[in-house]
């Protein structure tokens, strides 16, 4: 039997609780942003940012001892032709869930294309090294110019556009609080806290915005498998834009920091179905490349933010400011709606041929 879409679906043993299970899988996100907060609320108060820095680094370090635990995907195994490895890794998949593989064995297209090379090759000599090497680089480079063809060009725009404003507008809610909710609104000011380094209020502020993404991911968990990806991120995107726009007034510390809270919500929630949709979104053979990239576009949106969000605020255009957040979450919207199909339900695919006009 073809492999199919079994590989991600027996995880949660249909695919209509795929999207709650990757939600489950990002709250280790969150986790780790509650964790960094609370480590800057103690190690802050007491010493300085190089002891943060350091204890920081300490989980990076722990990530490489289980790194070699993680299993290789079974899809990917198959579409390389490395079907023993690939049953091996679906074996313990469904002894971990309870249960069995289906009859059958699995068939790579890839196999059956190097069998039948095979034997037009069989009295020619073996390939260089050079060439083997050469190949895999046509191969890399191929998988990226895919993200450009025809059924997938869309896709790509939207999902860089998407990407983009998710960092853009995460970032932008994480700064506005910590800038907005600590009581430094001075306009003109062009330094952050500076008098408030041993201060707990700006760690308390920041370690209370970071609860957010908490109730966050549980919307995003219980809507994601109900109404779909691209509802879902439309129905937060709104919300967000409904929290955000009241700040184009002035509002009291705690109205900002409650509306700021309300924003990170759904920007997390956002970010949480966008990491869903995008793989699925794409064939197996494009899969981690247009990820990887929608991914790097989304921290480009990370590093222009600050001098946008910081900049504005502390130059006394808080409303220009809120204006463009609102500008950015339009957009988000506008790209959301356009997306070529909903994927809640659905098979992967493995190729762009099976892609869906």
């Amino acid at each position: 039997m073809l492999l199919g879409a079994y590989s991600w679906g027996i995880i949660s043993d249909n695919y209509g609780r795929r999207g709650r299970w990757m939600v489950a899988l990002s709250a280790f996100w969150t986790a780790g942003t509650i964790f960094e907060a609370s480590l800057a609320w103690v190690v802050m108060t007491r010493l300085n940012w190089r002891w943060l820095l350091a204890f920081s680094s300490v989980p990076s370090f722990a990530l490489l001892l289980f790194y070699g635990l993680a299993p290789e995907s079974p899809r990917y195994l198959c579409a390389k032709a490395r079907t023993v490895d690939a049953h091996r890794i679906l074996e313990k998949m469904a002894f971990v869930n309870q249960t069995k593989l289906p009859p059958g064995i699995l068939v790579s297209d890839k196999a059956i294309k190097e069998n039948e090379e095979s034997n037009l090759l069989r009295d020619t000599h073996m390939l260089s090294m050079t060439r083997k090497i050469t190949d895999k680089l046509k191969s890399g480079f191929s998988s990226f110019f895919m993200l450009f063809s025809r059924k997938l060009i869309r896709t790509t725009l939207l999902l860089w556009v998407l990407f983009f404003a998710n960092v853009f507008s995460y970032y932008g809610a994480v700064l506005l609080t910590s800038k907005l909710s600590s009581g430094d609104n001075k306009c003109g000011s062009k330094v952050l806290h500076a008098d408030k380094s041993k201060d707990n209020s700006l760690y308390v502020d920041v370690f209370i915005a970071s609860l957010a993404e908490l109730p966050g991911l549980i919307l995003s968990a219980i809507i994601v498998d109900k109404i779909g990806r691209k509802l879902s991120m439309v129905l937060m995107f709104v919300s967000a834009c409904i929290f955000l726009l009241p700040l184009v007034f002035h509002q009291s510390a705690v109205v900002t920091t409650v509306l700021l809270f309300g924003v990170r919500m759904c920007v997390t929630g956002t970010i949480t179905v966008a990491t869903i949709y995008a793989p699925e979104i794409y064939p197996t053979s494009a899969r981690t490349t247009g990820f990887g990239v929608a991914s790097s576009l989304g921290k480009v949106g990370g590093m222009v933010c600050p001098l946008v969000a910081v900049g504005l605020v502390t130059s006394c255009h808080l409303r220009l400011a809120v204006i463009l957040f609102e500008v950015v979450f339009v957009l988000a919207i506008a790209s959301s709606l356009l997306f070529p199909f909903e994927t809640m339900g659905r098979e992967l695919k493995d190729t762009v041929d099976a892609i869906e006009s």
